[in-house]
């Protein structure tokens, strides 16, 4: 199920894309960033809908997923 960004308390968007850079290890080039410097490159593509933010009922958990690389389970229509 998608979770449109707007549904959640800005406290709660920022703890779900901290827990994403945290779980994931994301690597933003060159310089390694702070986890406020990733919170703030990846902030604007959730709020523009190019990163979706998925919630798996099955196992409860929480995932960011790149829009053109989304594919939703064969229940859900997108």
């Amino acid at each position: 199920m998608i979770i449109p960004p707007e549904r959640l308390t800005e406290e709660a968007l920022r703890g779900v894309i901290e827990g994403y850079i945290t779980r994931e290890g994301t690597d933003y080039g060159e310089h390694e960033l702070s986890l406020p410097e990733k919170v703030e490159a990846l902030m604007p593509q959730v709020v523009l809908g190019e990163v979706l933010i998925v919630f798996d009922e099955e196992s409860e958990s929480v995932n960011l997923v790149n829009k053109r690389d989304y594919q939703p389970p064969a229940t859900e229509t997108a």
